[in-house]
């Protein structure tokens, strides 16, 4: 299956993801800096992740028996933080003080700082360690909560993150989730010509991992897939999301130039408001 039979018949964004959108681009737009390409392919992922799949409480971010769901992809936060935002970890309005020398909210996600964030990550390739760690607690302290692990395809150009993946299947951590963000472009360029890591499932399939692939823009589909976990209890899974980034923003979808920003020119301000209906 090719990654255009599964994008091909992608459904148009709905409010929620127009809206979880508003508050990563207003973010920037308020910073005039950030990483708006990663973030917004995260977007769906993000969503059905926290609104249908973890067990948490958001007035209680430190509640022992919660899912952990770690971004691994740290400069893809902006994401991170308007969905922690969302459902009432932090004040929505402290995102304006995003990368603010006094403020919580750095470009990477610092655990112990953000409530909601489980690991600090920004050194990319060490999320899948943790999640490790995480999942191996769970099991030896035999709790029945769950490790996600979201990381960007460019990312797990890491040697660290396949190393993971070996004492993930070794232990056969079956509470374990990888989540690759496979949008197919990395800071400089396509992945398929920095380093290409096809063919995708079958790596992870010879790593240990059953392999999941899905439309990571589909709502319904990621709830299905993330609804099936269980299905090999003793087996680590990998949901690989093909994505876009950029999404939902037209001049900024399959752009590297798009990957972080250090300030918006005015046709890019317009292009956003264009993309989120504010002309």
């Amino acid at each position: 299956m090719t990654t255009y039979d599964i994008l091909k018949d992608s459904p148009a964004l709905d409010e929620r993801s127009f809206h979880l959108r508003a508050m990563v681009l207003d973010t920037l737009i308020v910073a005039g800096r950030g990483h708006p390409g990663p973030a917004l392919s995260l977007i769906e992922i993000m969503r059905v992740l926290y609104d249908d799949v973890l067990n948490i409480r958001p007035n209680e971010p430190n509640w022992e028996d919660r899912d952990r769901c770690i971004l691994s992809k740290g400069h893809g936060c902006l994401a991170l933080y308007s969905i922690l935002a969302d459902k009432g970890y932090f004040p929505e309005e402290d995102l304006k003080t995003f990368c603010e020398f006094d403020s919580y909210l750095g470009g990477h996600p610092e655990y112990g700082k953000v409530p909601g964030v489980e690991a600090s990550t920004g050194a990319l390739g060490h999320g899948l360690s943790i999640g490790v760690g995480f999942a191996l607690s769970a099991r030896i302290h035999k709790k029945d909560w769950r490790t996600f692990v979201i990381m960007g395809d460019g990312e797990i150009n890491e040697g660290a993150v396949w190393e993971a993946a070996m004492a993930a299947s070794k232990y056969e951590l079956g509470n374990l989730t990888a989540i690759i963000d496979y949008n197919k472009i990395q800071s400089y360029g396509p992945t398929s010509d920095v380093l290409d890591m096809e063919p995708m499932a079958d790596k992870w399939r010879s790593f240990g991992f059953n392999p999941v692939e899905v439309d990571g823009h589909d709502v319904q589909a990621l709830q299905k897939v993330f609804g099936a976990l269980s299905v090999e209890p003793t087996k680590p899974t990998v949901v690989i999301c093909h994505t876009v980034k950029g999404k939902g923003i037209p001049v900024a979808e399959h752009n590297p130039m798009w990957h972080h920003k250090n300030a918006l020119k005015d046709d890019e301000l317009a292009s956003i408001n264009s993309a989120l209906g504010r002309d």
